[in-house]
């Protein structure tokens, strides 16, 4: 870890505002998701966020964007994150999306397959056709005429759009915590 977590007593104020909507925010929608410290920091990507502001908030916008605006199955952008995080083997993104994946009702084996970098036999047709373009994106390819034609088939042309941001989204919070090598708390049992 090349940054400590900053506990929000010593936030400025408008710091100390944005590090309680992002805990609000993931105690929500991620609750069984260990997403602070034990002083009340905020971890994985969020604690670079805070250091370096200038950039953080910026791209906390963009992806709470990419949330807000979401009409993809939860099932399909988990399966996203999932594949985003095995291909950047970014541990807290791993580590939060093997929870939430459980949680939205994908199974363990699916989970296991994904967070390993696999491609698992019993995806849906959405969740298949959004695993393949997303390790297609995350491998620098151009994804071919026939691939997004039958995207656009199943998910719809506003569906593959979403699909490629929430690539790109995932991907800046993969190399975000890479670079800062952020590590995960462990996976409960």
């Amino acid at each position: 870890m090349r940054i400590k977590p900053i506990p929000p007593e010593q936030l400025n104020e408008e710091l100390r505002n944005v590090h309680e909507a992002i805990a609000n925010l993931t105690g929500h929608r991620q609750s069984q998701v260990k997403m602070t410290d034990e002083h009340g920091a905020l971890l994985g990507p969020f604690a670079p966020m805070l250091h370096y502001p200038q950039f953080g908030i910026p791209a906390l916008s963009f992806l709470r964007a990419i949330d807000a605006q979401a009409t993809l199955d939860r099932r399909v952008r988990e399966v996203v994150i999932l594949t985003v995080g095995a291909a950047f083997d970014a541990r807290f993104e791993l580590y939060a999306h093997q929870i939430t994946g459980a949680a939205v009702g994908l199974a363990a084996g699916t989970i296991a397959t994904l967070a390993a970098g696999g491609h698992p036999q019993e995806l849906n047709e959405q969740e298949h056709i959004a695993h393949i373009i997303t390790n297609a994106l995350v491998r620098g390819h151009t994804i071919h005429d026939s691939t997004y034609n039958q995207a656009t088939a199943i998910l719809g042309k506003d569906g593959v759009a979403e699909l490629f941001f929430l690539v790109a989204g995932y991907c800046l919070i993969a190399v975000i915590l890479n670079g800062f090598d952020m590590p995960a708390p462990e996976l409960p049992a």
